[in-house]
């Protein structure tokens, strides 16, 4: 009975049953078996009052930019990385692209929205995080003073990359790539194993720096590529060392570059002079003009730097210049 008082009206009483208006029809006042509840009329009436609901307009607050003073603290307002937010950025940022007028300011302006951005990252919050991370550090060593102490302990050097992503997979195919490097002269060799060295790296070899790159990315995680570009650096240098028996087997016409102590030239000297040619001073400038000779090619460069090294060999006068 209670679910039906409160949906009672005095004018829907007679369309009851019987024993439901007998019983109602004794009750003076309907809205005393109500209470608290409020009546639901299901059919108007004149007599009822209709009143409009008023519109109140929400209140909108100026913007949070508006009101910030100059010397706050930029960490308390922008702590870590998160969505641009125009309102609370104090700074007049444009982005995006027009036919005409100036880009977009920043309010409503989705291209600010999905970039990334490093507000957070000011000169004074990163000096204060540094600050904070400062005790968990352990002095810098002193043995490592310097860069050619570093290089000298440490002359391997291996750079890499880590990538973050906020998508479905979170592995980056850059981040595999791994790279070696270090100076050849930090190796030991001799003349004859460090030429076979630099023709099993090719052009991996600088000759103006004198370092060794190694790049490895053809395993799928980056611990794999470290290992392989390892290997790689040791598998080198071994096979540099080791001698196949054909290589015994080579004369000077299958060497790959002119040898000055091994050829007719330096014992053509020897026997013009009567000595070694270690005894005779002018015949270092001539052993260089003949190996850049041969080695680089003709040019107008080694042939006269060889024709002023027999010159000073063999005593004559200078070459003069005709007019």
């Amino acid at each position: 009975m209670s679910v039906i008082t409160r949906i009672l009206d005095k004018n829907v009483v007679k369309q009851l049953p019987k024993r439901a208006a007998a019983y109602y029809s004794n009750k003076p006042n309907i809205e005393e078996d109500i209470g608290e509840f409020r009546v639901l009329y299901l059919k108007t009436s004149k007599a009822q009052a209709f009143t409009k609901k008023k519109y109140q307009k929400p209140e909108v607050l100026p913007p949070r930019s508006n009101e910030m003073p100059v010397d706050q603290n930029w960490g308390n307002v922008w702590p870590g990385p998160r969505t641009f937010h125009p309102a609370t950025v104090p700074l007049p940022l444009r982005q995006g692209y027009v036919s005409k007028g100036s880009p977009p300011d920043k309010y409503a302006n989705a291209e600010l929205m999905k970039i990334p951005n490093f507000l957070h990252l000011t000169p004074p919050v990163i000096e204060r995080q540094c600050a904070a991370l400062k005790k968990f550090c352990t002095p810098w060593p002193k043995a490592l003073s310097n860069d050619e102490l570093c290089e000298k302990h440490f002359p391997f050097e291996v750079i890499s990359s880590n990538y973050c992503h906020s998508s479905p997979s979170i592995r980056d195919p850059m981040a595999r790539i791994v790279t070696i490097k270090f100076k050849l002269n930090d190796l030991k060799f001799d003349e004859k194993s460090r030429d076979k060295y630099l023709r099993l790296v090719g052009d991996r070899y600088n000759s103006e720096t004198g370092y060794v790159t190694i790049v490895t990315d053809r395993c799928p995680t980056q611990k794999q590529n470290y290992d392989y570009a390892m290997y790689l650096v040791t598998a080198l240098y071994h096979e540099s060392w080791n001698v196949e028996a054909w290589e015994e087997l080579k004369t000077e016409a299958d060497m790959e570059k002119y040898i000055w102590e091994n050829n007719e030239s330096k014992k053509s000297v020897e026997k013009l002079f009567g000595k070694n040619s270690e005894d005779i001073a002018e015949s270092k400038q001539y052993a260089n003009a003949v190996i850049n000779f041969m080695n680089e090619g003709e040019s107008d460069y080694t042939l006269a730097n060889y024709g002023d090294s027999v010159r000073i060999l063999l005593g004559l006068p200078a070459k003069t210049n005709v007019l």
